[in-house]
């Protein structure tokens, strides 16, 4: 089963701010589709057999693409798509929002991004939110890494900085976004340390010299395991993250360099990420 970890959708205008799409150029060469067309979505997802769609919510960027639409849309394919709620923890009811989401909306995971939400990760304001997040058995997927957005700061955005919840909730399953781009190296040596806190590889391949390093290093650190295949749709498809990860040897042809290995890729693209993350009973 081909499991696409890391989808968005949401409504331009309505969802997102218009600083925020100004800045999205930044993100990777190429057009990006600012309005993303329900159907659009789904139509790309035929790549993959399940795919995990985000809501997120900023209230520091002006950002809500709310529970409520990601559960109307996951809810009209329950075969394909599994939603994931967000809260930020800035909102007072950010804890009752959560509880909605999954007991009212179905949702089944939640989706963080720190250095969008400005806090850190380590804020007792988050607390309860991880807290009642181990309680319902959510993953968390959390954007822990960098971003094209000006007003977003870097300072919150450390994976290593992933441990210390690792640590207080050693039942909280966690999954760093992108690798944690750039800081791979830290999210590697983390992976490998903390049992329950996993990274997926989406938008990893616009770089794809790094792409290739990141995936060498996962090999000799020993955590190929821990990695979980997306794609970041809008950004790029299932379809286009595959081929790259198929062709993550471009540079070693004719080389003494080490290779990548066909059981690394195919254990990338063919992992359980459900089981992984708890959502079997969404299969």
């Amino acid at each position: 089963m081909i499991v696409d970890c890391h989808t968005h959708v949401w409504k331009y205008p309505g969802h997102l701010s218009e600083r925020f799409v100004k800045e999205i150029p930044r993100a990777k060469s190429g057009e990006v589709d600012i309005n993303i067309k329900l159907k659009d979505h789904f139509a790309a997802m035929e790549s993959v057999d399940k795919a995990i769609v985000f809501a997120f919510k900023s209230t520091a960027l002006s950002v809500n693409v709310p529970n409520d639409y990601v559960a109307q849309y996951v809810q009209s394919h329950p075969g394909k798509l599994i939603g994931f709620a967000s809260v930020d923890p800035n909102d007072s009811e950010a804890v009752e929002e959560l509880e909605r989401a999954v007991s009212d909306l179905k949702l089944k995971g939640l989706k963080l991004g720190p250095i969008y939400q400005n806090f850190h990760i380590n804020d007792p304001k988050a607390q309860p939110i991880y807290e009642k997040a181990q309680k319902l058995g959510l993953p968390i997927v959390i954007h822990q890494g960098a971003t094209f957005v000006t007003s977003a700061p870097l300072k919150y955005a450390l994976p290593i900085q992933v441990e210390d919840v690792a640590l207080k909730y050693p039942d909280l399953v966690m999954v760093i976004a992108h690798l944690g781009h750039p800081w791979e190296e830290d999210t590697i040596v983390l992976i490998r340390k903390q049992p329950n806190v996993y990274a997926d590889i989406s938008a990893i391949y616009y770089r794809p010299w790094r792409f290739y390093n990141d995936m060498v290093h996962c090999q000799e650190y020993g955590v190929t395991h821990k990695l979980l295949f997306g794609s970041d749709y809008p950004f790029t498809t299932p379809q286009e993250s595959l081929t790259a990860l198929y062709k993550v040897n471009q540079f070693v042809e004719g080389t003494n360099l080490p290779r990548v290995s066909d059981t690394t890729i195919t254990g990338i693209i063919e992992r359980d990420a459900l089981e992984i993350l708890n959502l079997s009973g969404s299969m």
